[in-house]
């Protein structure tokens, strides 16, 4: 089927070429200006949008430093709470039956943060 395929394709292609010899100059002038109409539009497009390019890529850098430099709106809760914070609290009390392993997590979490 491959061979049938090139064969079509080889035919098609002299055919096509055989009739573009056959043009008269002015239709091959004509098609010639329409061709450098489209590529210059082509390129008038690109050129408008290259333009606007660094305004658009200074507007997105002062978003990020503004952004950056916003204190944070969000309001944190304190991470560390007290023994007797934890004693006084509501929380349940279950969570002190397992009082070392939640020391243990405490003391990874600082050292992550040291290293």
């Amino acid at each position: 089927m491959g061979k049938s395929n090139e064969t079509f394709a080889n035919e098609a292609k002299t055919r096509f070429d055989e009739s573009v010899d056959k043009l008269d100059a002015a239709t091959l002038s004509t098609l010639n200006q329409a061709r450098h109409r489209a590529l210059d539009g082509l390129h008038g497009r690109r050129s408008r949008w290259l333009t606007w390019a660094p305004a658009a890529g200074v507007t997105a850098a002062v978003v990020v430093a503004v952004m950056m430099a916003s204190p944070s709106q969000v309001d944190t809760l304190p991470t560390e709470l007290t023994d007797m914070e934890i004693l006084l609290g509501e929380d349940s009390i279950e969570m002190l039956e397992d009082l070392e392993f939640y020391s243990l997590v405490g003391m990874l979490e600082e050292e992550s943060d040291v290293g």
